[in-house]
């Protein structure tokens, strides 16, 4: 029976521990802005049910800045707003599938410090394939 308790109490004081020692987290949080290059026929569909379904269909994704590697995935809310916490460090902010889905998007770095909220707003920017195969005048 005694050796329960020590167990149970090693195990705790290990959980303790753990948490103690984790860094506290940021925050990054910002806006995304879909622009279009296509005409936008208004008789097809409401601009705004138009936009809100476009946040969806554009998911960001955050980078390590050093490897590139992949860290988090993100959308935006209906209002193209998003937000996500993160361990401190030094990261890039891109558009998932920007190369295959032809967008044009400024990919931005940024730093997220412990206990801080940092402001990166995005523009993604469609139709360049449409465009590309259209004609010139």
């Amino acid at each position: 029976m005694m050796w329960s308790y020590l167990i149970r109490a090693w195990v705790l004081l290990i959980v303790a521990g753990i948490s103690v020692k984790a860094a506290p987290r940021g925050f990054i949080e910002g806006h995304l802005k879909i622009l279009s290059n296509r005409p936008v026929e208004l008789a097809d569909e409401n601009v705004a049910t138009l936009t809100q379904r476009n946040y969806a269909d554009y998911p960001l994704v955050i980078l390590s800045r050093g490897e590139r590697k992949q860290i988090a995935r993100i959308s935006a809310d209906a209002d193209g707003n998003y937000r996500a916490a993160l361990p401190p460090g030094d990261y890039i902010l891109d558009a998932e599938g920007r190369v295959p889905k032809r967008l044009q998007v400024r990919a931005q770095q940024f730093k997220v410090v412990p206990n801080e909220t940092v402001h990166v707003d995005m523009t993604i920017i469609t139709g360049f394939a449409a465009e590309a195969n259209t004609p010139q005048e």
